[in-house]
């Protein structure tokens, strides 16, 4: 199952143990085709599956109970960032220095995960931990100096896009095909390199750089942000649907859950920093 994040590329099912290991040779023929690499995703064209069922297969439980603990451990982590380390004037520099370091080691983690060929759980929930103080600090900054309401209105704003675009899956109101796939990971592909962009200015120019994330056009791309992390959901509820449903491993439960993470903490921090703006204070 390929993990899921607006950042990273995806990757599709590759890995296998016994009476699938062919599939690992379709992998490094199929290129970058995101169904192609799918053993266990629907065939697009034949509506057909494209392996059969296997023992010891992943099930929704599975998916729950390990998505359950990566977030579980963002939130212990993010809470335990909040109390420990204060961002009071004179603390806030080192509490940030910390953040941007945990922020480091986060995404040097998601990056060897999203490259390894097997599931880690020690890496995911490494990944989770870091990523939570990370949040802790960006978030106990943003109550103390923006507003204590900017915080819960962004947890419930995640919260609420993610039961939206759940139910909007099950009600098959997004369907995910090609077109779609592509379109997304374009969208992807053009936020981030003017996030990127964004950010080389701001700190070559200062302030904040060509405005990409403050004023009206922050509220803008504030908006495309959370819009492109639900579409990413979009995404990660349908490897979870055809990994069930045709018999992927069990370890991808793994993958399914940090791909889940990652989208919703995108989706966080987007609609932390929308609020920021429209609060009146960036």
């Amino acid at each position: 199952m390929r993990s899921s994040n607006p950042v990273f590329s995806r990757r599709g099912f590759s890995r296998d143990n016994g009476a699938n290991a062919g599939f690992d040779a379709q992998y490094q023929q199929a290129g970058t085709n995101p169904y192609a690499t799918n053993p266990y995703a629907t065939d697009l064209t034949t509506g057909m599956p494209q392996a059969p069922a296997r023992a010891n297969a992943m099930t929704m439980d599975d998916v729950v109970s390990r998505t359950a603990m990566t977030l579980g451990t963002v939130i212990l982590t993010a809470t335990l960032a909040w109390l420990a380390l204060p961002v009071d004037p004179m603390n806030l520099g080192k509490s940030y220095g910390i953040a941007v370091g945990a922020a480091l080691v986060a995404m040097v983690l998601a990056l060897v995960q999203t490259f390894k060929s097997k599931a880690s759980p020690a890496i995911i929930i490494g990944y989770a931990a870091f990523e939570g103080v990370f949040l802790g600090v960006i978030s106990a900054a943003t109550s103390t100096y923006i507003g204590a309401g900017v915080v819960i209105q962004a947890v419930l704003g995640t919260m609420c896009v993610f039961a939206a675009v759940l139910f909007a899956y099950k009600m098959r109101w997004i369907r995910v095909t090609r077109r779609f796939y592509g379109f997304v990971m374009a969208a992807a592909m053009g936020f981030m390199l003017l996030m990127v962009t964004n950010l080389l200015f701001s700190l070559f120019a200062g302030g904040d750089g060509l405005g990409f994330r403050s004023g009206g056009l922050g509220i803008l791309f504030g908006i495309l942000g959370v819009v492109l992390g639900a579409c990413f959901l979009a995404l990660d509820f349908k490897q979870v649907e055809d990994g069930i449903t045709y018999g992927a491993p069990r370890e991808e439960a793994w993958m399914a859950a940090f791909g889940l993470t990652m989208t919703l903490v995108w989706i966080y921090l987007e609609l932390l920093r929308l609020f920021q703006i429209l609060s009146g204070d960036d």
